[in-house]
């Protein structure tokens, strides 16, 4: 079953996101560098800043290709497929007859983009406002209100299995859907880098094809560990950079800092910074407060593409919350913004994620 920490900080920005209402095409901060991520150029031939800690102004991270990688042919099946669904009253057996239509949904569209790394992207009929990587766009939209299930159309779209988290609810509904006949399996989602391994293994389980799940789960713990190697290289020695990741919906006037198991602390560990919000206690995500945001005095403020826009940009959230331009990031603007559907999402885009960050960290505007 999902830990329980884990659970209640999914289902909180289940809340938050519901709230402030979600846009499916995220653009660039209007007042942000663009870095477009070119991996066939390695982090160590950029012309990395001396001292990061000086650099003014924002930035934001590209990916260079947004596709999630994929095998050429769906990989072997053995169907039916009994499986372990990690439900909220307790662990069940389900067995997934076909995956000839599938669903995918949670908060961060990881469990899609995994479906697709597998191999049976074609086999996926609609998706969660958090699935926008090329390749989804014409897919119908299986949630309403943020990330709230649309039951109705999920059933018209006669999915064979439903695989989901419990991220995005009502979860007693997505349970009401094996009455209509739709095998549903819950997998655990942990924001983590091993995380990410075991999600492959559990969606490649339930779509009964464990052996390519191995494969995937390998081949991106490799990719992550050597990229995480890479950016360790490039990081400045000395003093590294103070981080806070901050989620913003400025026209619901939801700000709030994401801390210990939210997701944040593992990006900002895996970019060589210092997670400021566990260094002042933060687990979880909670109400950014003025004491706070001085208390964490980050260097670096990582924010998601549309949450900083919908405050006005950097020049509009640090008029409107002073205590953030007292910071050393608000002192040198020093915001890094990536697209709402990208830089949280632990899956098969987690090495490219992490290499777009850096880029923009440690060479803005290269």
């Amino acid at each position: 079953m999902l830990p329980r920490p884990r659970l209640a900080i999914a289902l909180g920005v289940v809340a938050l996101v519901a709230l402030a209402g979600c846009t499916a095409a995220p653009a660039p901060a209007a007042d942000s560098g663009v870095v477009a991520a070119d991996p066939t150029v390695p982090l160590a031939d950029l012309d990395i800043l001396a001292d990061p800690h000086a650099y003014d102004g924002p930035s934001t991270a590209v990916l260079a290709n947004a596709a999630v990688p994929s095998p050429a042919e769906a990989p072997a099946q053995q169907l039916p497929a009994t499986v372990t669904s990690h439900d909220l009253a307790g662990d069940t057996s389900v067995t997934v007859a076909s995956t000839e239509r599938i669903l995918a949904m949670d908060i961060s569209g990881s469990i899609a983009a995994t479906v697709f790394g597998l191999g049976f992207g074609d086999s996926v009929v609609g998706r969660d406002v958090s699935t926008t990587f090329p390749g989804t766009e014409g897919l119908p939209v299986i949630t309403s209100s943020g990330h709230t299930v649309n039951s109705e159309a999920i059933i018209a779209l006669r999915p064979t299995v439903l695989i989901t988290d419990g991220s995005v609810g009502p979860v007693d509904v997505v349970l009401q859907l094996r009455d209509a006949g739709i095998a549903v399996v819950f997998v655990d989602t942990d924001p983590t880098i091993a995380g990410v391994g075991e999600l492959a293994a559990q969606v490649a389980a339930a779509l009964g094809a464990p052996a390519a799940g191995e494969s995937l789960a390998n081949d991106l713990g490799a990719g992550i560990d050597a990229k995480v190697a890479e950016i360790a290289a490039i990081v400045p020695s000395g003093k590294p950079l103070r981080m806070l990741f901050l989620y913003l919906r400025g026209t619901s006037g939801i700000y709030y800092l994401f801390g210990e198991e939210s997701g944040a602390d593992v990006l900002i560990r895996s970019l060589g910074g210092v997670d400021v919000a566990a260094e002042i206690g933060l687990d979880g995500m909670r109400p950014m407060t003025d004491e706070a945001m001085v208390a964490a005095n980050p260097d670096l403020i990582l924010v998601m593409t549309d949450g900083i826009a919908s405050v006005g940009g950097v020049e509009g959230l640090l008029d409107s919350k002073p205590a953030i331009a007292l910071t050393a990031a608000g002192q040198h603007k020093r915001f890094v913004d990536m697209a709402d559907g990208e830089v949280l999402a632990f899956g098969p885009r987690t090495a490219d994620v992490l290499d777009a960050l850096a880029r923009a960290i440690y060479a803005p505007g290269q």
